[in-house]
Order: C-alpha cells, then sequence, then structure tokens
C-alpha cells in the first residue's frame, strides 16, 4: 500500500536535470537499503538513465539492472538489483521506492510504499504532474510537494 508520494518540481525543463535528480535520489534511498524502481517513458529514456547512474557522481557507486520484459517465470521474480530500471511496471515487483520520471501515471501503486514523482519546468510535463497529484490526491494518499532549485540534491 502507498504510504506517501512526494513531487520534487525542478526549476530546470531538461532531461538531464530530471534525470540527475532521479540518480540522487536513488543513491540516498539505496544507502538506505531501500528496494528502488525508477520508471521513465522509453527505452532510450532508461538506457540514458542507466548510464547516468554509473557518472553522475566519482563517488558513488548504485548497482542496478534494467527490466525489459515480463519478470521471469517464478511469479514475481525479478533482478536481485535493489535498483531497477524499467519503462514497464508489469517487468518489476514490489519496492520501497518507486521514482517516476516518465509523463504517465504509474499501474499498480499498491506494490509500493513510497512514490518519488520528479517534474521539471517543461509546460506539458507540469501539466501532466498536475493531473497525476489530483489522481493521488483523490485516492486520499498522503502527498507533499518540494520546490528545488537547479543545484538541489536529494
Amino acid at each position: 500500500m502507498t504510504e506517501r508520494v512526494d513531487f520534487y518540481v525542478l526549476k530546470s525543463s531538461t532531461a538531464k536535470q530530471r534525470w540527475t535528480f532521479a540518480c540522487r535520489l536513488t543513491e540516498k534511498a539505496y544507502l538506505r537499503d531501500l528496494k528502488v524502481v525508477l520508471l521513465g517513458d522509453t527505452l532510450a529514456d532508461v538506457e540514458a538513465i542507466d548510464a547516468l547512474l554509473w557518472t553522475f557522481s566519482e563517488r558513488s557507486f548504485v548497482p542496478h539492472d534494467i527490466q525489459r520484459g515480463r519478470p521471469s517465470a517464478a511469479a514475481g521474480a525479478t533482478s536481485a538489483a535493489a535498483v531497477q530500471l524499467t519503462q514497464d511496471l508489469d517487468s518489476v515487483g514490489s519496492a520501497d521506492l518507486l521514482v517516476n520520471v516518465s509523463t504517465r501515471l504509474p499501474a499498480g501503486l499498491d506494490r509500493f510504499a513510497r512514490v518519488a514523482e520528479i517534474i521539471d519546468a517543461d509546460d506539458e510535463r507540469r501539466r501532466l504532474g498536475r493531473e497525476r497529484f489530483k489522481v493521488y490526491r483523490d485516492l486520499k494518499l498522503a502527498v507533499e510537494t518540494h520546490q528545488l532549485d537547479d543545484a538541489a540534491g536529494a
């Protein structure tokens, strides 16, 4: 059951800023021994985030896997990595944190204890983020918004 949804609103409208913040947030959760799923819009987005997870900080190491298809034969079986990147939530199981850098409402919210929505300054992304905010609120989930500057860390 989802306990809380946090919206992180960036001033920048670049994908790289959004993805870098997602990496920082993911690293912070990983260092707290939390299982993390990071959801991107496309496979290209997921692969860009994959590359960025290796390079966004010289001091960090965040072991992760890209999940491209359905879980393996055992129901719900997924990668042993604590951090999984995907464009399709059907390819992953439950997690402590879902980091959503996509433009869509994640399906199967009950599999994630917390959701982090990362919204940048792009007008369309903001509009879609507002729509998701309303859905979360209508679902009676605890929703918090954090306004961040361009240099914000997680």
